[in-house]
């Protein structure tokens, strides 16, 4: 868990399974890679702030420091969702890919923070079970955080955020942290496993985290 980044006391922990739900058989019954996924809950109404709900990111605060955010070109993972979360906020009440990230916009020198947000297209994943690989280079909108480029209204493509990151400012924009993240919005107990950043698969374990290679 990125400590900073957790509000309330949600649960972010590697686990087994999820294996299911009942009757739900072949494939889509086990987690996509191994024995184990990343298991997240959140609470709405929680907390005496505003918004009430909780939030918190896994990630890696490390290993993409200082990684050009146009570098970016494979990215998404497998959720297993329940129809109990679709209840609590429909069908995008889903986890985020998240990086936080100095924008180095030309326009904007002295901003050198933003967080830049893939929130998925939940409408053809399924329920109590394990989804399919989300491509967030094609599924959902992506937005930046603070006034920079891509408000959350906007809702840009994958692309057009890429584009719009990259202007005259040579330095470019560049990584801080990548996470998996959910809040501040909706209750949400589920899990992410197989999260793709470029050619690694982040194989989520019980007792670690697994790094395989994207053929």
């Amino acid at each position: 868990m990125i400590t900073r980044n957790t509000i309330g006391s949600p649960v972010a922990d590697l686990r087994n399974g999820p294996f299911g739900s009942f009757g739900v058989t072949g494939p889509s019954a086990r987690p996509p890679y191994g024995q184990g996924s990343l298991g997240i809950e959140v609470a709405n109404n929680s907390t005496s702030l505003t918004p009430p709900s909780e939030k918190v990111d896994f990630g890696n605060e490390v290993d993409f420091f200082g990684d050009p955010v146009l570098g970016l070109d494979n990215l998404g993972f497998h959720v297993f969702q329940t129809g109990e979360n679709v209840g609590y906020g429909g069908t995008g009440n889903l986890p985020n890919i998240k990086f936080e990230i100095d924008p180095n916009l030309s326009a904007l020198p002295a901003d050198n923070y933003s967080t830049l947000v893939w929130v998925p297209d939940g409408t053809t994943v399924v329920t109590n079970r394990w989804s399919g690989f989300i491509d967030a280079t094609t599924n959902g909108y992506w937005y930046l955080t603070g006034g920079e480029v891509c408000p959350a209204a906007d809702q840009c493509t994958f692309a057009e955020v890429k584009t719009a990151l990259n202007d005259a400012d040579s330095q470019g924009a560049t990584i801080y942290t990548a996470a998996v993240g959910k809040g501040r919005d909706y209750m949400w107990i589920g899990a992410v496993d197989g999260l793709r950043i470029n050619q690694r698969i982040y194989d989520f374990e019980a007792k670690g985290v697994r790094t395989r290679s994207a053929a």
